[in-house]
């Protein structure tokens, strides 16, 4: 039974709610609504790197202060920009500061972002394997020499900081997984799963039979896995304007993921329109961005394509509507195996969403 697991035993599923920062507030207005989700009883807070807007540990770090009970999580950093040694380090710091709340998520990123920094995406799976080996074994202040074939450690171990007694971090390991190999070998390998946001009912029933097949494999039980789901939520007193506010992040993710549209049950035809409204797919022929395509879109691309995206494709990769409708939503998720659901805010009123959708 993992660390993790043994505490999450003791709150119960039905009561569990998460909240995830995407790019939006301002951090001092994030301050606010992370001590209110505190108040409010929220199991978690998961803080996002999109894009360069900005780094999830500075965010989780002033946090750690202004909150007492509720997990602090990144909601994904990724594998490429912070290796083993770097990441072990941090997330060691940030279980400090917060007195044992931290959750380390872990993303293997995503192109156009990580080629435009120089960054060169392979083998995803054996590269998350080795990373997430080499984490726990600093994490248990082993002494690590390791060469993978992509990751590599030498003679390295955790110091700590002065007055820390040396004895092993136990910070939970959470892969934010989306492919359905990445799914095995998060079963395989980690203490949980962060489940993506824009994906349907299906596709987290899909998910979770590859993620019971890792789990398998590794001698264990799917249920010994924490599987919060990630769900973009828009909540307004007008279901319409709920959905309007939704349809734009959807139709943006369609045009970045479209894989994972298919994979949701969106048809491939309407995801290639979307695509080419958009005007950042198919890729370049030419250019620096050649292959990449995606993201950004063209000027007024969003708004073309948006006109293709049906109130159908939005209930199915959101949670739209009032409050209500919302926390019905919600709860689809968790019947369908998931172990909690966690918000992504999709509209700018999170007070009210912190309020409504509350355990207690």
């Amino acid at each position: 039974m993992t660390f993790f697991f043994a505490f999450a035993k003791m709150v119960p599923r039905s009561r569990r709610i998460g909240l995830c920062f995407l790019d939006r507030p301002d951090v001092g207005e994030q301050l606010e609504i992370a001590s209110l989700a505190d108040r409010k009883g929220f199991d978690s807070i998961w803080v996002c790197e999109t894009r360069l807007v900005r780094d999830a540990i500075s965010v989780l770090g002033a946090f750690a202060p202004v909150t007492s009970k509720v997990r602090l999580a990144s909601g994904v950093i990724n594998i490429w920009t912070r290796v083993p040694s770097l990441t072990a380090m941090t997330f060691a710091t940030l279980d400090e500061i917060s007195r044992g709340r931290a959750i380390l998520g872990v993303g293997a990123y995503w192109d156009p972002l990580a080629w435009k920094q120089g960054v060169k995406r392979r083998k995803p799976l054996k590269a998350m394997r080795e990373w997430v080996g080499i984490v726990r074994r600093l994490f248990n202040l082993e002494r690590v020499t390791f060469e993978g074939e992509i990751m590599k450690v030498r003679d390295l171990r955790l110091d700590l900081g002065f007055g820390r007694p040396r004895e092993p971090i136990h910070v939970p390991i959470y892969i934010g997984a989306t492919g359905l190999k990445m799914m095995e070998l998060s079963g395989e390998i980690a203490d949980g799963v962060l489940l993506n946001a824009f994906t349907s009912v299906q596709y987290l029933k899909t998910s979770l039979e590859h993620i019971g097949l890792g789990a398998r494999k590794a001698g264990r039980k799917k249920k010994e896995l924490d599987l919060p789901q990630l769900i973009g939520v828009a909540m307004s007193e007008d279901t319409a304007k709920a959905k309007d506010e939704a349809r734009y992040l959807v139709t943006l993710y369609l045009g970045q993921q479209p894989h994972i549209g298919i994979a949701s049950g969106i048809k491939e035809e309407l995801i290639k329109e979307i695509n080419a409204a958009l005007g950042g797919w198919p890729p370049r022929k030419n250019g620096p961005n050649a292959a990449l395509g995606g993201w950004p879109p063209r000027k007024n691309g969003p708004q073309a394509a948006m006109k293709l995206v049906d109130d159908k494709v939005v209930d199915m990769l959101t949670v739209a509507g009032t409050p209500e409708e919302c926390r019905k939503g919600v709860s689809e998720y968790v019947k369908a195996g998931a172990s909690y659901p966690v918000i992504l805010p999709i509209t700018t009123n999170l007070k009210q969403m912190v309020r409504a959708l509350a355990p207690s």
